[in-house]
């Protein structure tokens, strides 16, 4: 099914900090997965009255694929500039897919502490799970062929936007 034109990511940004806005506890943070998840949290920190720094991330070591994938040559540094324990927390990505990125994040986090709620919130769920992990906030719903996969990037302007790739 083509997608035909592509939602506003800039707008989705927006449109995600209301759904959270509306349901911030004291407290919570934010952490981004590198790359798509980091950008938008950065961009919910502008926002959302939060306090303090985002966290970062990178799963590449905590994949469950990386025995067959290897590392990932864009490696990011993960940085936790904060006490996550006992604090909630909003795990930040772009895409929502398997599920085994968001679980591969999980545990990285629990090595920093253990928070007192991990919530995620994504611009796009594409369906397709392999693992019992939702997004409780998420402003787009997309059904693509495996083969597809939606990429978020920054455009000249800096300002997110959606294209998608084909596989063979």
């Amino acid at each position: 099914m083509p997608i035909d034109p592509f939602p506003d990511a800039e707008a989705q940004c927006t449109e995600l900090a209301g759904l959270i806005r509306s349901r911030l506890k004291p407290g919570t943070l934010l952490v981004g997965i590198h790359s798509g998840g980091a950008w938008i949290a950065r961009r919910l920190a502008e926002l959302l009255p939060l306090p303090g720094e985002i966290g970062l991330i990178d799963v590449s070591f905590y994949r469950d694929d990386y025995g067959e994938k290897g590392l990932h040559p864009h490696v990011k540094p993960t940085s936790i500039p904060f006490d996550i324990e006992n604090r909630p927390l909003i795990l930040v990505d772009d895409v929502l897919y398997t599920g085994r990125t968001t679980r591969a994040a999980i545990n990285e986090l629990f090595d920093y502490g253990r928070p007192a709620s991990v919530s995620l919130a994504v611009l796009a769920d594409r369906g397709g799970r392999e693992l019992p992990v939702y997004a409780e906030f998420c402003v787009w719903r997309v059904e693509l062929d495996p083969r597809e996969e939606l990429i978020l990037e920054p455009g000249a302007d800096e300002k997110l936007r959606w294209r998608l790739e084909k596989h063979a």
